[in-house]
């Protein structure tokens, strides 16, 4: 890639893995001042030029939340008033898109409003992984291209030839995301029906499908706190599980996630680097993270250069 053309730029979100995308793509990862001013504003400078460049900025709005989301907006504005040909937004997660409807009286469509804030920016163009909802895509105006960590997943639990392996929803709105991954590993489906009382709380009601003497492998595409997760883990050993192992693409793993994984009977917990992990996340014995760095930097380059990014599906 001639990389007076394509330029690829990080917020403070997750550089490492914006450089190992460059790494991927043998260019080098664009100069940017990304500070803060003593009052906790943002200070943003792009440090090259840019003027006719289709320019990449990869920036998860992970926690900080709120601090992410604006430093990406200050980034991508800087960026427009820099005369950039084209600019992508690549937010391997996006923040807010668990509040996608109103499912309560006088609540805000969180995700939609970033959406907005997004486009207003001068956002040309959005790369994203895994939504929590897919429908998210609509809120945009802008062309989104939707990835997602199955293949990512696939290539690591393919070779291991799970015996007995069924593969499990954690709730019925991700029946579909466990289908596919059902399908792609030849393994039966089971799903946990539940009853959420309120944000971040999850009491597990049933197990539908055979689980019994099986090796279930729960599929997720967030784990927050974790605990529909270990619940949910219990479940399926309550139920005669033999082993239970769980993916998630995102790991936000807040407050107390990590040690309730580490105390659970989870056997291994599989996660991408969708999100950089604290230090005690990468110090647990269970949780072990994949790079997505190669799959974002093919789908740059089939966006830089016009071709289709379903191949990145298979």
């Amino acid at each position: 890639m001639n990389p007076d053309r394509v330029k690829i730029f990080s917020g403070s979100a997750n550089q490492p893995l914006a450089t190992e995308i460059c790494e991927c793509l043998g260019i080098e990862l664009g100069a940017a001042q990304v500070k803060g001013f003593a009052d906790g504003e943002n200070n943003i400078q792009i440090q090259e030029n840019v003027r006719g460049a289709d320019v990449f900025v990869v920036q998860p709005t992970s926690t900080p939340v709120d601090h992410h989301i604006m430093e990406l907006l200050f980034m991508v504005h800087a960026l427009k008033l820099s005369s950039a040909e084209r600019i992508t937004a690549v937010l391997p997660y996006y923040g807010y898109a668990r509040q996608d409807r109103k499912d309560k009286p006088r609540v805000p469509i969180s995700a939609k409003l970033v959406a907005r804030l997004i486009e207003a920016s001068g956002t040309d163009r959005v790369l994203t992984l895994d939504l929590h909802a897919a429908q998210i895509q609509g809120f945009f105006d802008i062309p989104v291209d939707h990835l997602f960590g199955t293949p990512v997943m696939i290539d690591y639990f393919k070779p291991l030839e799970i015996r007995n392996l069924t593969v499990v929803s954690p709730d019925a709105g991700g029946v579909e995301r466990a289908r596919a991954f059902a399908k792609r590993l030849n393994a039966p489906l089971a799903i946990i029906d539940k009853r959420r009382e309120e944000a971040n709380v999850a009491e597990v009601m049933n197990v539908i499908g055979k689980v019994k003497d099986r090796n279930c492998l729960v599929v997720d595409d967030l784990i927050d706190t974790a605990g529909t997760l270990v619940k949910g883990a219990k479940a399926l050993l309550d139920h005669g599980a033999t082993s239970v192992s769980a993916c998630s693409t995102h790991a936000v793993l807040s407050g107390p996630a990590v040690e309730r994984i580490e105390k659970s009977h989870l056997k291994e917990v599989i996660v991408t680097n969708s999100i950089p992990l604290s230090k005690k996340a990468r110090q647990c014995s269970k949780i072990r993270v994949l790079s997505i760095a190669p799959l974002l930097a093919r789908a740059v380059q089939s966006i830089h250069e016009e071709t289709s990014v379903s191949i990145l599906f298979v």
